[in-house]
């Protein structure tokens, strides 16, 4: 079975939002008072003899680089990412100048290094963070050999013992990696995430649009249907009292046959009506039928039930559900994710209770991999190897996408999600004794799916009360 393949800490792609300019230049005019008042406060109030002149040039560099970067480009500006980078390496040498001209290691604000490497783990990709971390490396030993000692007026110098700066060295080592692969772990998460949110509104968005598109077409062919049977009735009639009359007769059935003609494409143009205001309420056995129209005929069996019987016995017996495209492409994925990695069949179980309403679809596939069951519904998690047996792939190594846009959609309707095998659970679904060879209990997958009946189900006195006429759609 193949393993999940998580959101990795090593994915070359994954940043942050682009940094606006304003955003570094904020920080680094925060960061130039920061300095000029810790050296003002050392030298005035400390007494300690620093070396001003160069102090102050290092500082003024700072102002500089601000000044510029406001004159040559607007405040709102996104830097990209080689921007970015540069931006940063001149920060931290900024600061590593800062501190080699204040006692190196000895001066206790050496643990600013930190910040830049902890920007560039959130906002660059892992090339550019990896050449920024190890610049603040190499700088902790560089600092430790080369620096102007702290001095006071009296020429005391202020010097921690050797041993206790390489304590000092080592610490700042292992929080640079440490902050970074933990920023970095926060950083990889939010850009798959993102990634996956807008796989899903694209996804959400063309369902929408289809429902406008089926809409629009259901209302025609249900506004056009009484004209068209008018005109097939009054051709008949004209076609009776014509018999004596050959040439017109010929017309008379042409009339007829193009609106028969036009009666099938209406008919056909209807069955992908959405949004229609005679269909926003449909049977669950009608909602799963249209999720799952896309992969009946993939060679698997679909073995759908209504509280233990198939749709036929349920006949009108079973509930009348919202119709919405959340509702339908989530239950697609999911029947596809089932359809995917089943062996021969795919069980689409629907129970009620005077609570909840409840959907399970299980395969007789591999089952999920127990080390990514924690983790399912989220995106970039590889599944589970192939239910088909004469696969030359063999196993399915994917992002998780579809279950990620199956569970978000699906939770929008109210939904709430679980993922298990159907060995490790002791029942599934009630299996009635007249077929119990067709109602076994699935050895692979499961996906179960709970509503409140309040957020779904509709009454069964509105589900039977008349819509009324098709409403306009507006613009």
């Amino acid at each position: 079975m193949q393993d999940g393949a998580h959101s990795s800490l090593f994915n070359m792609d994954a940043r942050g939002d682009w940094v606006r300019l304003r955003t570094l230049v904020m920080l680094r005019w925060l960061a130039i008072a920061g300095q000029a008042s810790a050296v003002l406060f050392a030298t005035q109030i400390l007494d300690m003899d620093l070396p001003l002149s160069m102090c102050a040039l290092v500082i003024s560099a700072s102002v500089s680089f601000n000044v510029v970067a406001h004159i040559v480009h607007p405040a709102e500006k996104r830097l990209s990412e080689q921007g970015t980078l540069w931006s940063q390496f001149f920060d931290l040498a900024q600061l590593i100048t800062m501190l080699m001209l204040t006692g190196g290691l000895n001066n206790p604000f050496v643990v600013l290094i930190l910040a830049p490497v902890t920007i560039a783990a959130t906002a660059l990709k892992l090339r550019s963070t990896i050449w920024l971390g190890l610049v603040a490396m190499l700088s902790v030993p560089l600092m430790t050999l080369v620096h102007v000692p702290l001095l006071m007026a009296d020429g005391t110098e202020l010097a921690a013992p050797l041993l206790y700066q390489f304590g000092i060295g080592a610490a700042l080592v292992i929080g640079l990696v440490f902050l970074s692969l933990y920023a970095r772990r926060v950083t990889v998460e939010g850009y798959l995430m993102n990634e996956a949110l807008n796989a899903t509104q694209i996804a959400l968005a063309r369902e929408q649009r289809l429902a406008a598109i089926g809409g629009i077409a259901a209302a025609v062919a249900h506004e056009l249907g009484t004209p068209l049977a008018t005109i097939k009735l009054v051709a008949g009639e004209l076609a009776r009292e014509v018999e004596d009359h050959p040439e017109l007769a010929e017309d008379i059935e042409l009339i007829r046959s193009e609106a028969n003609r036009c009666g099938a494409i209406m008919a056909d143009l209807s069955q992908g009506g959405k949004d229609d205001s005679h269909v926003k309420q449909a049977p669950v056995s009608a909602i799963i039928d249209e999720a799952a129209y896309h992969h009946a005929h993939r060679g698997k069996e679909l073995v759908v039930r209504i509280d233990g019987r198939t749709t036929d016995d349920a006949g009108e017996d079973q509930p009348t559900l919202q119709r919405s495209p959340e509702l339908v492409h989530g239950l697609r994925n999911a029947i596809q994710n089932a359809v995917d990695f089943a062996e021969r069949t795919v069980w689409i179980d629907v129970t009620t209770d005077d609570e909840d309403l409840r959907i399970a679809i299980g395969d007789d596939g591999p089952g999920f991999s127990p080390d990514i069951l924690p983790r399912l519904g989220e995106p970039y998690v590889s599944s589970r190897s192939r239910g088909d047996r004469n696969s030359r792939q063999g196993t399915y190594k994917g992002m998780g996408l579809g279950l990620f846009i199956a569970r978000t959609l699906l939770e929008r309707t109210g939904a709430q999600l679980s993922f298990a095998n159907g060995t490790d659970r002791l029942t599934w679904s009630r299996q009635p004794d007249e077929k119990p060879s067709m109602f076994r209990h699935p050895p692979g997958a499961i996906i179960e799916m709970l509503w409140p009946k309040e957020r779904l189900v509709v009454p069964s006195e509105m589900a039977r009360r008349a819509l009324g006429e098709n409403q306009r759609f507006s613009a």
